[in-house]
């Protein structure tokens, strides 16, 4: 009963992390109304996202279910502390201005995309 009513908790929280508005749309693609993260660099993406952050490894990106998987209160707090614009400080700070994120259409760019922001670091 514990562990239901902690799992709940943690939903709650969750759900109202990515309502907040700089977590409502995917950290990587702009698709609105992520249901995804990556626990250990604190962005909410969208399912598209998640499956490219998966192909990275669970050494640079670890995938979880917003509402389907189990959370340690660690990745919570982690989540709280970092989301969506915080990560963009840190992972984008070097975008060149002109920049423009790869199509919602073009998986392949962004898959690249990603690769270069959190593999290769090269916007950091």
């Amino acid at each position: 009963m514990a562990a239901k009513k902690a799992s709940n908790e943690q939903l709650r929280i969750l759900e109202e992390l990515v309502k907040l508005p700089e977590n409502k749309i995917c950290a990587d693609c702009d698709t609105k109304a992520p249901r995804w993260a990556s626990t250990n660099l604190g962005i909410f993406i969208c399912m598209r996202c998640a499956g490219i952050h998966r192909n990275l490894g669970v050494h640079i990106s670890k995938v979880k279910s917003i509402s389907l998987d189990k959370w340690t209160p660690e990745q919570i707090e982690f989540m709280k502390s970092m989301g969506n614009k915080k990560a963009h400080e840190l992972y984008e700070a070097n975008l060149p201005d002109d920049f423009q994120r790869p199509l919602d259409s073009d998986t392949y760019s962004i898959e690249q995309f990603i690769r270069a922001k959190y593999e290769k670091k090269i916007y950091m």
